[in-house]
């Protein structure tokens, strides 16, 4: 039921962004609540790559972790996020990122999901909206650290 979506304007190509949000291995180290995230599989297949991985988030006392698949289609520029298994109903979570100009971006984040049990979705629903509220400005941040800022 809550859903998310943005776009935010980036002054870093395409490809950095779409490679930075596909290193999913490094979200503990930037992204808001990630504790952990580890990646069970990683298959190739025709340009494409899908991961399966599980990420932990945590906030005060709660944590929890949940599993999904994420589609990499870099002729695309666009990352696909599946729920496989954890504390939601559903989870579907999509990235594109679209050429504007000379070296810049607009990051489309759209992100719509459930918890399985009200208590939870009380307890931490606010907490994940929050986090995704924060996702695109912390992608930006890191983009910053790695690429350099735009003059």
């Amino acid at each position: 039921m809550p859903k998310h979506e943005t776009v935010r304007r980036v002054n870093h190509a395409p490809e950095q962004m779409f490679d930075l949000v596909a290193a999913v291995e490094t979200y503990p180290e930037f992204l808001p609540w990630c504790e952990a995230l580890t990646v069970r599989s990683r298959k190739e297949r025709d340009g494409v790559t899908i991961l399966v991985a599980d990420m932990t988030v945590g906030y005060k006392a709660l944590r929890e972790t949940f599993t999904s698949q994420v589609v990499l289609r870099p002729q695309e520029n666009v990352i696909d996020v599946r729920y496989i298994d954890g504390p939601f109903k559903y989870l579907t979570n999509r990235w594109r990122f679209d050429a504007v100009g000379e070296g810049q971006t607009d990051i489309h984040f759209f992100i719509d999901y459930e918890f399985k049990s009200r208590m939870l979705g009380m307890l931490m629903g606010a907490m994940f909206d929050r986090a995704f509220r924060m996702f695109a400005e912390a992608f930006e941040t890191r983009a910053d650290a790695i690429y350099g800022k735009a003059a």
